[in-house]
């Protein structure tokens, strides 16, 4: 399984994925779900990865092969905004679903995949879009300025509760770093190492990358000082007099 966050804020975007996959217990591995297209100046665009990889790994293919070798075509250096970009990215789907779906079906495998797009080109705001795995999409907003993508359920609630457009780049950082260990401790599935990419508003870098392994000494922390924080915050809350049980 995957678990993948993205959040738009005023200061910029952070972008974030575990590396785990898994075809069973017995045959886990490490595969880049976080895929970076920059050109200094002009504009990063990040994209992460869910779903099937075949599937996904096909269509980020397909986007760097126009790139290459149709550079007069619309592509992911060339275009203008970050709409067309998604929709680079829900046409690369449906073109690679169109010819593999078919054998995948016939073994019983889904292939659906999906990505989360977002980041800045040059005359634009930052942007952030979610593409289905139909390749239809949908835009973040200020009211809900992040997108998960994957194992979702377990790394929301904290995000519902934080996020706001206006979160500075390192709180939002811990509060990606939070949803993962929330999903984490929920779901083997998921696990690091965790890719993280920072993007500050206007800078066109993206060099602000990070691999958080099994041994981070801040993440090790964040966990612990996240647990002990939510049993301190339960032992706070009064008990339930009106309802309480009577021995």
């Amino acid at each position: 399984m995957t678990y993948c966050v993205a959040m738009k804020l005023g200061a910029g975007m952070v972008f974030a994925s575990d590396t785990r996959t898994n075809a069973g217990v017995d045959n886990i591995s490490r595969v880049d779900k976080l895929h970076v297209f920059s050109r200094q100046g002009d504009r990063v665009i990040v994209a992460l990865s869910a779903g099937n990889l075949s599937i996904s790994q096909g269509a980020i293919n397909q986007i760097e092969r126009v790139a290459l070798e149709s550079p007069d075509k619309p592509n992911i250096y060339s275009v203008r905004s970050l709409y067309d970009v998604a929709e680079l990215f829900g046409n690369a789907l449906r073109d690679t679903r169109q010819r593999e779906g078919e054998y995948l079906r016939a073994q019983n495998i889904d292939a659906s995949a999906s990505f989360i797009v977002g980041g800045q080109v040059a005359g634009e705001r930052l942007r952030l879009f979610l593409v289905y795995s139909e390749g239809n999409f949908i835009e973040s907003s200020d009211e809900a300025p992040f997108f998960q993508n994957g194992e979702t359920k377990y790394g929301k609630p904290v995000i519902d509760r934080v996020i706001s457009p206006d979160l500075a780049l390192n709180d939002a950082i811990k509060l990606t770093l939070v949803s993962f260990d929330s999903t984490m401790r929920s779901n083997i599935s998921v696990g690091l190492p965790i890719d993280l990419l920072v993007y500050p508003l206007d800078s066109f870098d993206a060099s602000r990358q990070h691999r958080i392994e099994e041994n981070d000494p801040y993440f090790r922390e964040l966990g612990r000082l996240w647990n002990d924080g939510l049993k301190q915050a339960f032992a706070g809350i009064p008990e339930p007099q009106r309802l309480a049980v009577v021995a």
